[in-house]
């Protein structure tokens, strides 16, 4: 589907795992577990005691006539783990830390007391070798909340996810977003103590916990169980804290103060050389200030407190915390707005977490967590001149007023019902409420492009008003969800056999947007004179100077809904001492609802196998070899249906004009064409549910292989390496080239005068569907279209390939340190759901795919691809009060893209061919959108943006006086002040027609962020 009208933006807003923290571990495990498990062996008949005196779990399991035994589903914390000979104590293993997800190996020689030996093979400490988890074959890196006091980081999820290995930061324009394997950017999921948090809207990003309140973030890169899906990207777990035994609380104040950050880089329009016959839309703004960014900082300030402890004790427990950050700071609108001002914004961030852990019996344990986050910004613009770079007073407008706020309320039971049989269920309930309001304008129109106006009328003073955006929005825009998760584990032999549901439900209410003032924007823009602007859409040339206007309208609110259904069966088997396999299916069923609750997306059973095997090589837990075989699901999230199965209205009118009112709106209109015109046929016309989607629609799925080793080098260091391929098998998104389908119905013969045909379809690229289109009578026809008779010459691909490797050394109380190296290639014609290269997210209706003109060329590198990437991280203790830690990220540039006019063999409609090295046509009306360049072809990744570095150091000074309770703590990133540009414009030409290059392509559109300061103060007790 056309992309709507964007302005130019430029920045908005296992044992082993627990050794070593960071680490990249392939763990036996849970996507979205919020236990973990510890197993061993003893003498047959042995019982074995599983306390946690910090938190009252107390288990007492047998172990089988092999003297093999297993506590699964404990809740984390810190155990105590006891061989029991009539009551009494004969054999003990201390403080074993649980890792999410993991299971920790404890295992004793004898069970004679006279003979116990202190293995304590998973107690973090000098002395200790830190064996491997030899029972797991997923990838994952686990952060612990200690680990995130040590390292200089973004207090968010997606900083903390940056660690692992193959992950890398995606487009700017969606936000705070990651991709994980050359997946895109909605491609993965977000979970807080076991329920899916993720952006119940479009799959972008999710909510999180105050950072404070982690006890340990999970990052998925690969492999996960068949108990879990609905990704294939990559997920974020987050495992909020609980309370204990003992009384704590504390309290923490950062403060990013604004005189110790640096400015953001200016922003000058290109100044290219332009092949013949190639002209700037104007020519008196190339090597001219586009956007002045001196001085615009910054300053943040974040106050957080905590408390936790027993209300009963060894029964019943509270953990709460709470946190409240704040920004104030200046940016300047681009020298092209139609508001020249600065905008004095505030960004509000609170976070409020609680949880309640009941153990009722040592049988039965009941938790409770309430979760609520919200993310507001506004601000007020003030008069900024150019031409002296100086501030004036208020103008009287207002930036966008934006308030997205997360509540979630989330239930967990679990019942151990004997030593080998455990039942677990969760349940939860969310609600995202989406506010936005802009209380400026006084009713006039949005207006974008006033530097193109025609200076005769203008004085070449640009003419505007204070309507500083063309977005309005429902004000009870909101999204709900539900979900139920249960869960039957048990353990047969040598066999652990689990089954259960994981079923969601996703409501949306009012979502999409509508127009603000009068339902309408202008948009000036200026062409050569005798090139029709869109032969295609039958719009004339502009003649006189080449200055002309289009009447802009883009609605599309509606309401929605989407079920997402499975169940699952998983046997892991313990073939023998060194080897264990585990073997599942999962069943996935996704059903999509429009505005009217009528389905148009059902996708019957999918059944995705699993497979994964890991060898321990020498038998003694320091050197495995894995192995993995998956395929994922990913389901269409509830957005798909703005602008796919409700009606929508996205047009463009285009006018000459002789005058230009005071409120910036075109006088003396004549028109250009033959009224408003819209490439998709978005009209606001009714949508048939049975036809925008291909009855036989297969959902997105990929599969993955992975290969890898971990090994121990001696008792101090741990290495690995991990080969990853990933393969799109089957992709979403929609194709607008109706023509094709009527030309084929006609072929057969079909009179096609009385049926409706929608302005695009949803469909699998390069797969053969089966649609069906209403009839005037009442009947339908019906038709199957391949890929040869949409015209493409290849289905949707993406292969992902990668080799990471990693060695490092545990915290020993003085220091850790790991090096991560991630040589990968992401490769093909489909990003995934999103295009980032010009920030379309419509969630599977991109532009990509709605014509075959559009995929000549698309086959390249994709915006997610990073050749090389470099992580490094570490702390140092130089006293027991002084701490050094630092975060190093050195990656190669993302490919570039260039779209513009069409310059290949196609006719456009009034029969005009391209030509490579001609200026190009439109046949298909939607402008500078193909993949050519200047009339040459052009592959997304034949150029590529320059390599990027940061460097975050930090220091923590936490006093003896105080019993090291009291900290303080100094924290500079991106240490060198690197201002690489990281994303650029990628839209060749103009609306205006072939051969009229626009101002901005090339130009930075993303830069990292400059250095800055936090400082902070903190005290637990």
């Amino acid at each position: 589907m056309s992309r709507s009208y964007r302005a130019s933006v430029l920045g908005r807003r296992s044992t082993l795992a627990l050794a070593i923290g960071l680490a990249t571990v392939s763990g036996a495990a849970l996507a979205q577990s919020t236990t973990g498990s510890i197993f061993g062996s003893a003498q047959p008949g042995a019982t074995i005691q599983i306390s946690s005196p910090s938190t009252g779990v107390n288990r007492q399991i047998t172990a089988d006539a092999s003297g093999r035994y297993r506590a699964s589903n404990l809740p984390l914390g810190n155990y105590t783990v006891n061989v029991l000979d009539g009551g009494k104590v004969v054999d003990s293993r201390k403080d074993i830390n649980l890792t999410v997800g993991s299971s920790s190996e404890v295992s004793f020689a004898s069970a004679a007391a006279g003979n116990a030996q202190s293995l304590e093979s998973v107690t973090v400490s000098a002395n200790a070798l830190p064996p491997i988890d030899v029972s797991s074959v997923d990838s994952r890196t686990v952060v612990t909340s200690a680990q995130l006091t040590r390292l200089p980081l973004g207090r968010n999820a997606e900083a903390i996810a940056l660690l692992a290995p193959g992950v890398v930061t995606g487009s700017g324009d969606f936000g705070r977003v990651v991709s994980f394997g050359g997946a895109g950017v909605s491609e993965n999921a977000y979970y807080i103590n076991g329920y899916n948090t993720t952006d119940p809207l479009k799959n972008l990003g999710g909510a999180s916990l105050p950072y404070g309140a982690i006890d340990q973030q999970e990052v998925y890169t690969g492999g996960y169980s068949a108990m879990y899906g609905r990704s294939d990207g990559g997920v974020i777990n987050q495992v909020g804290k609980r309370g204990t035994n003992e009384w704590h609380f504390g309290g923490q104040v950062l403060w990013e103060p604004k005189f110790l950050a640096e400015s953001p880089r200016n922003i000058f329009y290109p100044n290219a050389t332009l092949p013949n016959g190639y002209e700037y839309e104007n020519a008196d703004q190339p090597g001219t200030e586009y956007r002045h960014r001196d001085g615009n900082k910054k300053w943040t300030t974040t106050y957080s407190a905590y408390v936790g402890g027993p209300l009963i004790k060894d029964k019943l427990f509270l953990f709460a915390a709470a946190e409240a950050e704040k920004s104030e700071g200046v940016s300047t609108n681009s020298s092209a707005s139609s508001i020249q001002a600065n905008n004095h914004y505030t960004f509000n961030l609170p976070k409020y977490y609680v949880k309640l852990d009941w153990n009722i019996n040592d049988s039965n344990i009941l938790e409770v967590t309430g979760i609520r986050s919200q993310d507001e910004a506004e601000g007020v613009y003030y008069a900024y001149d150019y031409a002296t770079h100086t501030q004036g007073g208020q103008t009287g407008a207002f930036a966008d007023h934006t308030k997205l706020t997360n509540t979630y309320t989330i239930g967990k039971y679990t019942s151990y019902l004997t030593d080998d049989l455990t039942f677990s269920a969760t349940y939860g309930k969310g609600k995202s409420q989406d506010y936005f309001n802009n209380p400026s304008g006084g009713g006039a129109p949005w207006l974008s492009g006033v530097t193109n106006q025609n200076p005769a009328i203008t004085g070449g003073t640009p003419i505007s008003n204070l309507n500083p955006t063309y977005v309005s929005k429902a004000p009870d825009a909101r999204s709900l969800t539900h979900g139920l998760r249960m869960d039957l584990e048990w353990q047969v032999g040598d066999h652990r056999l689990t089954g259960g549901i994981d079923n969601m439900r996703y409501n949306a209410y009012d979502e999409g947007q509508s127009m603000s003032g009068p339902g309408y924007a202008w948009i000036y823009g200026r062409g050569n004179p005798t090139t029709p602007i869109s032969r295609t859409l039958g719009v004339g040339a502009p003649g006189g100077a080449g200055y002309y206007v289009r009447q802009y309208k883009f609605i599309t609110t509606t309401s929605m809904s989407v079920d997402q259904k499975a169940y699952y069966l998983e046997d892991k088997w313990q073939v023998n001492d060194r080897v264990n396999v585990t073997v599942g299916v999962r069943n996935d069923k996704f059903t999509n609802y429009n505005n009217n609750h009528i389905s148009y997306v059902d996708s019957g059973n999918q059944w995705a196998p699993r497979l994964g095997a890991a060898w321990d090589v020498f038998g003694d837990s320091t050197f495995k070899v894995y192995g993995n075989l998956g395929r994922y699901f990913l389901a269409l999230p509830n957005s798909v249906a703005i602008r796919g199965a409700s009606s929508s209205t996205l047009t463009s009118e285009y006018f000459t004009y002789t005058g230009i009112a005071a409120d910036g709106s075109p006088t003396g209109l004549a028109p250009l064409g033959p009224g408003p015109v819209s490439a998709n046929n978005e009209y606001g016309q009714p949508t048939d549910p049975k036809a925008v989607t291909a009855r036989n629609l297969k959902s997105q799925y990929q599969d993955e292989a992975i290969l890898g080793f971990d090994k121990a080098f001696g008792s101090e260091w741990v290495g690995g390496a991990k080969l990853t391929v990933r393969k799109l098998q089957a992709a979403i998104d929609d194709v607008c080239d109706m023509n094709r389908v009527i030309e084929k119905l006609q072929a057969q013969g079909v009179n096609t005068d009385n049926t409706t045909f929608p302005g695009c379809v949803i469909f699998n690229p390069g797969k053969t569907n089966r649609f069906s289109f209403g009839n005037a009578d009442g009947t339908r026809t019906e038709v199957s279209m391949s890929r040869d008779d949409w015209g493409f010459t290849d289905g949707a691909k993406r292969k992902y390939y990668a080799l990471d490797m990693y060695f490092g050394h545990p915290w020993d109380g003085k220091w850790e340190g790991r090096i991560d190296y991630t040589f990968s290639r992401s490769y093909g014609n489909t990003e995934g759901q999103v295009k980032s290269d010009i920030g379309q997210d419509d969630i599977s209706k991109t532009q990509d795919w709605d014509a075959a003109a559009l995929m000549e060329n698309s086959n390249g590198l994709l915006a997610n691809d990073r050749r090389h990437q470099i992580k490094m991280r570490g702390s140092y203790a130089l006293t027991d009060e002084w701490l050094l830690s630092g975060v190093v990220r050195v990656q190669s540039g993302g490919p570039k893209s260039c779209l513009g006019y069409y310059a290949g063999p196609t006719l456009d409609n009034t029969g005009t061919p391209g030509g490579y090295g001609a200026a190009g046509t439109d046949p298909i009306g939607y402008g500078s959108s193909y993949h050519f360049c200047n009339g040459q072809p052009y592959h997304p990744g034949d150029q590529r943006q320059p390599w990027t570095k940061n460097i975050d150091l930090s220091v923590t000074y936490r006093p003896a006086f105080a019993d090291h309770k009291l900290a303080f703590a100094l924290s500079v990133f991106n240490v060198t002040d690197e201002r690489k540009v990281t994303q650029t414009d990628a839209t060749y030409e103009t609306n205006a027609g072939p051969g009229v290059v626009s101002n901005t392509y090339n130009m930075g559109t993303y830069f990292q962020t400059p250095r800055f300061v936090r400082l902070s103060a903190s005290y637990d007790f």
